[in-house]
């Protein structure tokens, strides 16, 4: 099982690489992911190039290079680190977008855990700078610079990193606020709260990337918080329990709500933006699978419940996958085949700080590195599930 989602992970990661993968301006040593594909003329010469897509194409590849290590793989993570920064003209750091430098500093910081890596010199100062960012009144982060939208996607990968870097009680006022604010009645993880003057107002939308964040945030607090405490993995332990309740309330909240009968992620999201949304929750549904501490039985069958959404979800993204080339085109929606992508049309714009869906949503860079990182997320369920199997 291990072996043939390592092989379609090879083949989603070929895919970017082939259409989307080129050097900034012809600088030598430099990557970047162009944004679409077909790219129309501006994009190829990195005019519109998307930070935060940057940085969850990074992720992706950290996912390949966790897999099967080569100096071919850490070699493109860097020069894809120092296309960012040039892109950037020089400051990783020069965005107004909590949210944009949240996700890569994640990025940067599974980077700096890869085998043979070594440091990621702008890392510190990204943190640094995020963690700068909290508002002393709210004790969260704003979405942007000098703005009262306080959102979830800002603050869940904020409280994933806090918790990676020994920050856990910045990670726990971050997860708390979230669990204490913006609950629906579905048990599902709401998008935001904006400060109005006649007081504060929940912005009520749905994503699945929101209920993705606050799944890997309870799992590395809790994980934080049992290793602090001495606690291993499989030991029953009251530490930590708030927040495993919490995990595991949240994977049921998915399967019940996101997700058909054979537990396939069905969450409409477009491209764009969105097309980013439903990877980002099947990468922490599959930490929680293989990464959810206890041994009780609602532990367990949590874990089992998280595996199976990603792996059913692979398993129909990749059924309705096209094949150009022998690469696949992965589908926006999940439980419907893939539409071929074709030059002319729309391609995304960017609205009030988001990006739309182009006219085919499978043009779109977010809708295929999503493709790549399920297949990356399946990968990582079933290498565990081999393992308990052999022990």
């Amino acid at each position: 099982m291990q072996e043939r989602w390592d092989h379609r992970a090879d083949l989603a990661e070929q895919a970017v690489a082939e259409r989307h993968a080129a050097r900034l301006w012809g600088i030598p040593r430099t990557n970047l992911a162009v944004i679409a594909w077909p790219p129309t003329s501006r994009d190829k010469i990195f005019f519109r190039w998307h930070y935060w897509w940057q940085a969850h194409y990074i992720d992706c590849q950290v996912d390949a290079a966790q897999r099967r290590s080569t100096r071919l793989r850490l070699g493109q993570i860097r020069r894809t680190i120092r296309g960012m920064r040039l892109r950037n003209f020089g400051r990783l750091t020069a965005n107004n977008y909590y949210d944009d430098k949240a996700w890569l500093a994640l990025a940067l910081e599974r980077t700096e855990n890869l085998r043979k890596y070594g440091t990621v010199r702008y890392r510190d100062a990204l943190e640094e700078n995020i963690l700068d960012g909290i508002d002393p009144l709210t004790g969260v982060l704003p979405w942007r610079s000098n703005e009262t939208f306080y959102n979830v996607p800002t603050n869940g990968p904020a409280a994933i990193l806090a918790a990676r870097t020994g920050r856990l009680d910045v990670a726990r006022r971050l997860t708390d606020w979230v669990f204490e604010t913006l609950i629906n009645d579905d048990g599902l993880v709401l998008d935001g709260l904006r400060m109005r003057m006649h007081g504060p107002e929940q912005e009520t939308a749905v994503h699945p990337y929101c209920q993705g964040v606050m799944i890997g945030a309870c799992v590395e607090i809790a994980r934080a918080m049992r290793e602090e405490a001495g606690v291993g993995p499989d030991e029953v332990s009251p530490v930590g329990v708030e927040y495993i309740t919490r995990a595991q309330g949240l994977v049921r909240a998915v399967a019940r709500s996101m997700a058909t009968r054979d537990n396939v992620i069905d969450w409409r999201t477009g491209g764009g933006d969105g097309g980013l949304f439903k990877g980002i929750l099947a990468r922490y549904l599959a930490l929680a699978a293989v990464a959810l501490p206890g041994e009780d039985r609602s532990t367990r069958e949590t874990r089992r419940l998280a595996g199976q959404l990603v792996t059913a979800s692979a398993g129909s993204v990749w059924m309705h996958r096209l094949e150009v080339d022998g690469l696949p085109v992965f589908p926006s929606d999940w439980t419907a085949d893939a539409v071929l992508p074709q030059s002319g049309g729309l391609v995304g714009a960017t609205i009030a700080g988001a990006v739309g869906s182009s006219d085919i949503a499978e043009r779109d860079l977010s809708v295929q590195l999503s493709g790549w990182m399920l297949m990356e997320a399946a990968a990582q369920v079933a290498a565990a599930e081999d393992d308990a199997r052999t022990r």
